[in-house]
């Protein structure tokens, strides 16, 4: 079939289906507005429908594979979309969704002649691919058309065509779904078993945000009715990167997963008994000044992240949940005594594993019955009598320790009870903090975790929960995070090469993967980045070309401009970013442009620089919430996890960037996608010269 032919062919059929998803927009007709309970629940089901169909309308598909199942000799043309789509009245499957699983197979099909198998409900199923197309719709338009194999012909390198021509396209200010795209070492992950916590280690522009939220559009659809998006919950390093990955979801037909920090989700769980101070003067600490190894493992978020200060607060739980049971007896009225070994019995054996503080509520209930049902047998109606016995009552429940999780967490640093592992220093302050109801980002996670531990999670476990950037998590936060579910059941990734927060996270994934038993885990790595030219890569893999362990950056082979190295005096800095920034403005083509500086306070000054200079740019800030594209000046590590057409690095100085500064300047420089530019003043960092 000729390039023509084919193009005519998938232009009826696209034809035929878009008339036919019209056709069923408008048969559904508006909503109910009624109060009969049965025609609301049919009318919820009615608008998830015309959702899907929404979606499907717009690009009703990106793709097409024929396949013939195995024994027979029928070749179906299976078209695959975001959503499914069938016909009305013979219920033809006219567009089969991403996620089902014959759908597998475009993604996982690489070519050759040989037999292929997918997973369906009903076993293995076995056949024939003829034909795998790629198409690209646009407002119901076909755009483009690329077959990247075909049965019976020579193979040419075409496989990536399609490929490379989405990565080639210029960036908006939103992250966008990767469906039409996903590659066969992504969706293995996207398709994995759901009672598993896997650890995704990917490179830079490996696309592990996009993969880890299209696994929780595939889990809803696989699991429908085990699992739902209102117990799904997604962990950003910022508000800002929510809000650059918040289209993504909607445009996979899923809605009502919370998406959060674990700063704002911790606060929520505490109800705010605590407040959140220092941040930014945290940022400010560890990011405008180079530090030491010794400085970054003596940081206070290592000491109260791991597992040795963990092991503290559970003996400190376990000591107030020994004393819970008094050792005294209650004796409200003379002659009437409740035994302290009876009321252990009771606490012993009647509560189970329920929370502490939930142990203590009902062991006073329980004394509090047994109370009122032998006053009534002993037909005690005196008054005074009674006064006094509820008076002796409410003073020996009294006596049961009983405190909320900040209060708790406070005995850790006071006095004889505290820690053997902070510093006195340290631990003086955070008592000083915590007496005034104020906390670091580090306190948050032993704060939630004695939290769960004395009062559990106040709604229903969590399906599934997404942890993005998580090398910069401590163990601790893990270990809260696992009081949220009844099984073990995460999507974790990160990149341990841009671990800027050492001063927090982790150095190996060992040390979050050794919280799970290893049947629980999995461990995926994606070495292949898909955002940045390969002339980029190349670049930025030099930068950390001298780490240990490091695996580089595999490019898409994407070639584009030769990176930029320009030295610039100190008198003519600022206007030299000015200068290139506005070349790169001119340039066209290219919707996102960033200046990338080492600090907030250089990132500041060169914001200002620009404006006074007539050149309209947006300063992006730690508590910002919203990136809007365009051009703009952010420090390097408040870029992480975004992408600009363009990126320009203010200062690649050796006084700027020092070797323990890799991963912050390699952060930078993997923002790019088409062109990455690099001034430096004085000497060039030895991060960047040349090998």
């Amino acid at each position: 079939m000729t390039v023509q032919s084919a193009l005519q062919e998938e232009q009826q059929r696209l034809g035929m289906t878009v008339r036919e998803i019209e056709t069923q927009l408008a048969a559904i007709g508006p909503a109910y507005t009624g109060n009969d309970f049965t025609e609301q629940m049919l009318d919820l089901q009615r608008e998830e429908r015309k959702k899907r169909l929404e979606i499907a309308y717009k690009e009703p598909y990106f793709g097409r594979i024929d396949f013939q199942e195995l024994p027979g000799n029928e070749v179906k043309p299976l078209y695959i979309g975001k959503a499914g789509v069938a016909k009305d009245r013979t219920n033809e499957l006219l567009v089969v969704d991403w996620r089902a699983p014959v759908a597998s197979l475009f993604y996982s099909f690489t070519g050759g002649d040989a037999a292929v198998t997918y997973d369906s409900p009903d076993g293995e199923v076995e056949g024939h691919v003829h034909l795998k197309r790629n198409l690209m719709v646009r407002q119901r338009e076909l755009v483009r058309l690329v077959d990247s194999f075909t049965r019976g012909q020579e193979e040419d390198a075409v496989t990536d065509e399609f490929l490379l021509y989405r990565l080639g396209e210029n960036k908006d200010n939103r992250l966008r779904d990767i469906v039409s795209t996903i590659q066969q070492e992504q969706d293995l992950i996207i398709r994995s078993e759901r009672n598993k916590v896997l650890f995704i280690q990917g490179v830079a522009g490996s696309g592990k945000t996009t993969v880890a939220l299209h696994r929780l559009a595939f889990l809803l659809y696989q699991y429908a009715g085990r699992m739902r998006a209102e117990r799904m919950i997604i962990f950003a390093p910022n508000r800002m990167f929510l809000e650059y990955i918040s289209g993504v979801l909607p445009e996979l037909g899923v809605g009502d997963i919370q998406q959060t920090t674990f700063a704002d989700w911790s606060l929520e769980l505490l109800e705010h008994e605590v407040a959140l101070r220092g941040a930014e003067e945290q940022l400010a600490y560890w990011f405008e000044q180079s530090h030491t190894q010794e400085e970054l493992d003596r940081a206070p978020g290592r000491l109260k992240g791991g597992a040795a200060f963990k092991a503290e607060v559970d003996e400190r739980i376990a000591e107030l949940e020994r004393t819970l049971a008094p050792a005294a007896p209650f004796e409200p009225v003379d002659g009437l005594v409740l035994k302290p070994e009876t009321i252990l019995e009771w606490f012993n054996t009647d509560y189970g594993e329920e929370s502490v503080m939930r142990k203590r509520e009902r062991l006073a209930s329980r004394i509090r019955r047994w109370f009122e049902s032998e006053l009534k047998v002993r037909r005690i109606a005196d008054k005074k009598v009674r006064a006094k016995a509820l008076t002796r009552l409410n003073a020996y429940i009294k006596k049961i320790p009983s405190y909320t999780a900040p209060q708790l967490y406070a005995t850790l640093f006071q006095g004889k009870t505290a820690s053997a592992i902070i510093p006195k220093e340290l631990a003086k302050e955070t008592a000083a903090r915590l007496k005034n109801g104020e906390v670091y980002p580090e306190d948050l996670a032993p704060l939630v975790y004695i939290h769960l531990r004395l009062f559990g999670l106040s709604q229903p476990m969590y399906d599934h929960i997404v942890i993005d950037e998580a090398q910069d998590y401590s163990p601790f936060q893990l270990e809260a995070l696992k009081l949220c579910q009844t099984i073990p059941s995460m999507t974790v990734l990160g990149d341990l090469q841009q671990g800027i927060h050492s001063y927090t996270g982790i150095g190996r994934w060992q040390e979050l993967m050794g919280l799970f038993g290893e049947e629980q885990t999995g461990f995926f790595e994606l070495n292949r980045s898909y955002r940045s030219t390969m002339e980029i890569i190349e670049f930025a893999n030099r930068i950390l070309g001298a780490m240990e362990g490091v695996k580089p950056a595999v490019p898409v082979f994407r070639s584009g401009d030769p990176v930029q190295l320009q030295a610039v005096a100190d008198n003519e800095w600022l206007d030299e970013i000015a200068r290139s920034a506005k070349a790169l403005e001119q340039e066209g083509g290219l919707q996102t442009i960033s200046v990338i500086g080492r600090t907030a306070v250089e990132c500041e000054m060169i914001h200002a620089h620009l404006a006074a200079a007539g050149i309209e740019a947006s300063l992006i800030q730690s508590k910002q919430p919203n990136y809007n594209g365009g051009l703009s000046v952010v420090p390097a590590y408040l870029s992480k996890g975004l992408e600009f057409d363009a990126v320009l690095i203010a200062d690649a100085g050796a006084e700027a960037y020092g070797k323990l500064d890799a991963k912050l300047l390699y952060v930078g420089c993997t923002r790019a996608l088409h062109k990455l530019k690099v001034l430096y003043r004085g000497t060039p960092s030895p991060l960047v010269q040349p090998a």
